[in-house]
């Protein structure tokens, strides 16, 4: 049997809480419940690399599972960036100037197709469990709606006529890539315990 206590390798308390409303039959704990500071240099070459040295850093400090995600935009056009460096693809690295800077070199392109990717890793004593979700969508020309962060207010996932920004956070939740991905680790946890 499985101790069913999650670490999560983040103090984001909307992804805690997320991840506690999906992850429901487990005790979820932030990093800062076990470690007193956590920073780990993502250096790796994708999003599950990033995750996974999330991941093993956190796992030396608790013999609990260790769940850790990355996630980023992926613009088809622009070679998939941002990509992993999403969060700091602008100098200034807020959300507004990495929004700015993903429309200026957006500029004159016609197929605006993206998705959001997100790779989640969970460490069970050896066992090393990886999922990705994806959302698909479209990147707009100038920013539309007021709540959300990061790249929400240029996204307009498929099947829908306006972007992450102007849904109410229930519906973002639902269609989000991190619940893709906390899903399917749902399902191999289910499976293992």
């Amino acid at each position: 049997m499985v101790n069913k206590t999650i670490v999560v390798a983040s103090n984001n308390k909307h992804k805690i809480q997320e991840i506690g409303e999906i992850l429901s039959d487990f005790h979820i704990k932030k990093a800062s419940d076990v470690v007193d500071s956590f920073d780990v240099e993502e250096d790796g070459e994708s999003f599950c690399e990033n995750a996974y040295l999330k991941a093993k850093s956190l796992s030396k400090y608790t013999n609990d599972m260790v769940l850790a995600d990355d996630s980023g935009l992926e613009v088809f056009a622009l070679n998939n960036e941002p990509g992993i460096f999403s969060s700091r693809y602008s100098k200034e690295q807020t959300d507004e100037a990495n929004v700015k800077k993903l429309l200026k070199n957006m500029e004159g392109i016609k197929d605006r197709s993206a998705r959001f990717v997100c790779c989640m890793v969970l460490i069970i004593n050896d066992t090393i469990i990886q999922k990705e979700g994806y959302v698909y969508g479209t990147i707009t020309d100038k920013p539309v709606g007021d709540s959300g962060f990061g790249y929400d207010p240029i996204f307009i996932p498929n099947g829908y006529d306006r972007t992450f920004a102007e849904m109410d956070s229930n519906l973002k939740n639902k269609l989000s890539h991190r619940r893709a991905a906390i899903e399917m680790i749902k399902k191999s946890l289910e499976e293992l315990v």
